[in-house]
């Protein structure tokens, strides 16, 4: 009997937190969650930052966390949360110079103690329960490592028992596709790569005051163009309705948004997609290109970056070398961008802002273009087949 509850709950709890009291307009919690997005990063600022700098109460666990790693971090996550650490491990690195790793939590299970035995550990995940991130989490502890955990749930399992919580604020997310809960862990390892660059001296104290107010401004900067991304993605994803296979491609930290965007796709619309690197795309995956398989390009750029502006012209001279094989292209680039829009069949855009922090503006339309997809063929996006909202067993 106590197994038959477990199933039914299993079968029936998602479902039940989708659909009861989905308010207007919105026709889907995943709408909602997306929309939601600037809120949830204004909340998380409001917890950990304020006018004159990070706050001290809430931050000196981290920072004394920080003091305690030897030059070393693992990240294990799985999913959507592994996507994220995969950003936040360039944050990390760029910054501060710290070795970053990101390990599938399932596979750091079982990796051998000597290889990581020196490095702090994070975990990450939506809901502080996910089976395989509990056990590494677990098998980090038992080793000694200084753990750090990243959740939605303040007061999960993950959360309670990793030496240092580091809560996201984004609120219950109900539908199964993670969209609010990615940027808020994007945000939260973005801050804790200003926290590393604070305590480590990579920064100094007028450039980290600089950073602070463009993260400051980015729930504006997002707010402001949600609806003009919902609109450009409701068109184009009209246009790529009978698609059955897409190719996502990014360089640097955009490479595991072009994963997180085919990972949306796949759960959410049954569509089989993958992320690779841009550079990668000549090297196998070329021989799927087709107008029938269009590519996903994410070629935005900072251009006070100079790393970022090198990226962006690879970028731009793959773009050119594809469109000439005959490739459907779809382009993510900052607003005004001619030389991209010339060259693609279509684009969305993103307002310009740091190259750290446009992953957050990036991901959003990927998280649109998967939504709709997935109601232009009749499925329940909140609730898919064969997924639940946390993964309990492993």
């Amino acid at each position: 009997m106590l197994f038959l509850c477990s199933y039914i709950y299993q079968m029936n709890i998602s479902s039940i937190l989708s659909k009861d009291l989905l308010p207007l307009p919105y026709t889907h919690w995943m709408l909602k969650e997306i929309y939601e997005q600037p809120d949830v990063l204004r909340a998380t600022l409001d917890q950990y930052i304020d006018g004159s700098g990070f706050r001290d109460e809430m931050c000196a666990p981290l920072r004394h966390w920080l003091s305690q790693t030897k030059r070393e971090i693992v990240i294990a996550a799985s999913g959507s949360s592994r996507h994220a650490g995969m950003a936040g491990e360039i944050m990390i690195e760029d910054l501060t110079g710290i070795a970053v790793d990101v390990e599938y939590a399932s596979e750091y299970c079982h990796r051998a103690e000597a290889a990581t035995k020196q490095a702090a550990v994070i975990v990450i995940s939506q809901s502080g329960e996910t089976a395989d991130t509990l056990a590494a989490l677990r098998k980090a502890q038992c080793a000694g490592h200084q753990t750090l955990a990243i959740t939605n749930i303040a007061n999960s399992t993950i959360a309670r028992e990793a030496a240092v919580s580091f809560p996201t604020e984004a609120g219950i997310e109900r539908a199964v596709p993670a969209t609010k809960s990615f940027t808020a862990q994007i945000l939260n390892l973005h801050l804790l790569s200003l926290l590393a660059a604070e305590s480590t001296g990579a920064l100094s104290a007028a450039e980290l005051q600089s950073l602070l107010a463009q993260v400051a401004a980015t729930p504006a900067l997002i707010s402001a163009q949600l609806a003009g991304w919902e609109a450009a993605i409701r068109d184009v994803a009209a246009y790529y309705r009978d698609v059955k296979n897409l190719l996502f491609l990014g360089r640097g930290i955009h490479y595991p948004i072009a994963r997180e965007g085919a990972l949306k796709l796949k759960e959410s619309a049954y569509l089989h997609a993958e992320g690779y690197p841009s550079g990668e795309l000549k090297h196998g995956p070329n021989a799927l290109v087709s107008a029938e398989t269009p590519l996903v390009m994410i070629a935005t750029v900072d251009r006070a970056d100079a790393e970022s502006v090198q990226r962006y012209e690879k970028t731009l001279q793959l773009m050119c070398d594809m469109r000439q094989q005959g490739a459907e292209i779809l382009a993510v680039a900052n607003t005004g961008d001619r030389g991209i829009a010339a060259i693609a069949n279509h684009t969305i855009v993103v307002d310009a802002t740091s190259e750290a922090l446009l992953p957050l503006s990036e991901v959003i339309p990927l998280q649109m273009l998967s939504y709709v997809m997935a109601i232009q063929k009749g499925i329940d996006v909140d609730n898919p087949r064969n997924l639940t909202k946390a993964v309990l067993t492993e």
